[in-house]
């Protein structure tokens, strides 16, 4: 008996006449990991919530044919009776999260399932060993990274033997990826069914049994894994780019930070040359959004201080518009900037003028979403979406925090390709956060790496592949299969 079963399955959303998915054919079995790749918006995450039944019951649409799970129709079943046998990690990490301390967020789905309180406790230091986390520390401190091993923990305390997870390495570092990646495949060998949906095929493909295709509402099994990763494949030519002209834009000294107590940074220091693109790397929870944070003068430095040659007239405070039309940032969560009724309003809220505006949903290609609500798009388009508005200001310095996030082959390409050109047009100055190796090469003259919330190393393009594919990588990777 297969997990899950799709049969000829339709879909279209309320409001909209093209299907989703056309005459959909899928099976999940118990035993295997399998992949479910695509690119972005073509319907995997509503493949997702028709297993886990967010569709129909919180999202409506009109749906034909037939969703099989554990060889039982969910038709007319509640969510929260599907739920008993399917445990779901999806994108967002912090739409999951309700609870103030990490134990209680795990123990949160293990009392709904009426776990005894030795059961629970059980479960809590099992998981927690298994994903590297601390029960103990407060949820809103964690790492984006952190927070994702956080809701997969949780999904994994409740025990249910069918497991989808959408895009589970976004925020995750190299270790935390192979940490994942691993312990889904020994749950797999120990009966488990596994689904995962993720942009990072060199990162899933070596821990799959089986893939599956999705492009224009149809979903074909793929036969051959190397050849489709080759056929992925992506090659980045960032062009000839200056590692800047010399002057200093801002200069990081001796800069500390703390959060509930907890010591993030630690007498951080080193200088931003204007025109340069400095890449930020370091595992999950070593200080680097917070960084982006400080920088952005969203927040100020515990010790230490951050000088900027932006705008002298700024001085030391925090700022209102007039900076930020300068400085522009972009969250790793798209939800938290994403307000306006339409992708084209979006883009045009912050835009130096209507032509601009216009220019970035074209080159961003999000012409065709100018009339979707940004709320109702996939995380890989709110992705755009959001780089897309705040690039329209033209601002002299740009934040990014994780900007691949969600972005298949095709897409990490021309998005990086974009960057670049807009980089290379205007001159701007370039921070990026990422833990895709994919495009980390492309996006960087000048790395630094962090480290237990220090400056760890220093360097150039080099240090960005030392730090993803170097000696130093081999080191990383390791089995935790003896703790499930």
């Amino acid at each position: 008996m297969n997990a899950v079963e799709l049969k000829n399955v339709s879909f279209s959303y309320d409001g909209f006449e093209r299907n989703v998915l056309n005459n959909v054919n899928f099976y999940l079995k118990y035993g295997e990991v399998s992949l479910l790749s695509g690119h972005s918006g073509e319907g995997k995450s509503t493949i997702l919530a028709l297993i886990c039944g967010i569709i129909p019951n919180v999202t409506p649409g009109n749906l034909y044919g037939d969703i099989l799970i554990d060889g039982e129709n969910v038709k007319g079943k509640k969510m929260s009776e599907i739920c008993r046998k399917v445990g779901v990690v999806l994108q967002n990490a912090d739409s999951q999260i309700v609870q103030k301390y990490v134990e209680d967020e795990i123990a949160f789905g293990c009392e709904n399932f009426a776990f005894s309180q030795q059961k629970t406790a059980a479960q809590i230091s099992r998981v927690c060993k298994i994903m590297k986390l601390d029960g103990t520390c407060q949820t809103r401190t964690l790492s984006g990274g952190q927070k994702q091993r956080l809701i997969t923990a949780s999904a994994l305390a409740t025990c249910q033997r069918i497991l989808i997870l959408d895009e589970p390495l976004a925020n995750l570092d190299i270790e935390g990826a192979d940490l994942l990646m691993n312990t889904l495949r020994t749950l797999a060998k120990a009966g488990y069914a596994v689904l995962v949906v993720e942009h990072r095929l060199d990162m899933v493909l070596p821990y799959v049994d089986s893939v599956w295709n999705i492009a224009s509402g149809l979903l074909n099994k793929v036969e051959d894994k190397q050849k489709y990763l080759y056929s992925q494949a992506l090659t980045i030519d960032d062009g000839a780019f200056s590692r800047g002209d010399g002057e200093v834009l801002m200069s990081v000294r001796n800069v500390g930070f703390s959060s509930g107590g907890k010591s993030i940074l630690s007498d951080v220091s080193f200088e931003l040359k204007r025109g340069e693109r400095l890449l930020l790397l370091g595992e999950n929870g070593c200080g680097k959004t917070t960084l982006l944070r400080l920088i952005a003068r969203l927040c100020s430095p515990a010790s230490g201080n951050i000088i900027q040659n932006i705008d002298r007239s700024f001085g030391r405070k925090k700022h209102g518009k007039k900076w930020f039309r300068r400085v522009g940032i972009v969250y790793q969560n798209p939800n938290y900037q994403l307000f306006m009724p339409t992708v084209e309003k979006e883009v045009a809220f912050n835009a130096i003028s209507s032509e601009y505006a216009e220019k970035m949903l074209n080159i961003f290609e999000i012409d065709g979403l100018r009339n979707r609500h940004p709320q109702s798009l996939s995380e890989g388009q709110k992705r755009r979406v959001s780089i897309a508005a705040t690039a329209a200001g033209n601002p002299e310095l740009l934040l990014l925090d994780e900007p691949t996030v969600g972005q298949d082959y095709s897409g990490l390409l021309s998005l990086v390709k974009v960057l670049n050109e807009l980089h290379n047009s205007s001159k701007n100055t370039i921070i990026s956060v990422t833990h895709d190796m994919r495009c980390a090469d492309a996006l960087c003259d000048h790395a630094v790496w962090l480290k237990d919330g220090k400056v760890f190393c220093e360097g150039g393009k080099e240090l960005a592949r030392e730090y993803f594919f170097g000696d130093s990588l081999k080191e990383r990777h390791f089995s935790n299969q003896s703790d499930i």
